[in-house]
């Protein structure tokens, strides 16, 4: 059973910190209906300026489910947070190769975010809104498909 899922992505401001706000969202509305301990879910970067907020059209698009990204602050990864995680999850393959070069020991247990449909979520920052919507949602297909497995 999983305690910690972190997701990362390359700068912590578009897809990473959306996966886990609609992680935190959906597994809050599952917690309601089942009798579960919650699991704790983060998100980071790769390349990060630190504290950056979330990007506005991804932050628009979670208020039009409700959840509020107005706490999100980027961070950085670093090797005792890929440690300390049972859990990471990505949305594109070259994340997954990054992360277990920076600390080996992570290996087996980095994961593509579309892992069960053999996807790769697309970065659409400083691209057009259209890219944005499809970004958000195949990640929140992708993430109550995780939501399926893991919980």
């Amino acid at each position: 059973m999983f305690q910690s899922v972190l997701i990362v992505c390359h700068a912590n401001v578009c897809r990473s910190p959306v996966a886990e706000m609609l992680f935190r969202a959906h597994a809050a509305r599952m917690t309601a209906t089942h009798a579960r301990h919650g699991i704790e879910f983060s998100s980071a970067g790769l390349v990060v300026q630190e504290g950056r907020t979330i990007d506005s059209t991804m932050s628009r698009l979670l208020m039009e489910r409700d959840v509020d990204s107005s706490g999100h602050a980027a961070r950085q990864l670093d090797r005792a947070m890929a440690r300390a995680v049972d859990l990471i999850l990505v949305p594109e393959r070259k994340h997954i190769a990054a992360i277990e070069e920076m600390e080996p020991v992570t290996r087996g247990k980095v994961h593509l975010l579309g892992k069960w449909e053999d996807a790769e979520v697309a970065d659409p920052y400083g691209r057009h809104e259209t890219a944005y919507r499809e970004s958000f949602g195949l990640i929140e297909r992708l993430v109550q498909g995780w939501l399926n497995k893991i919980w």
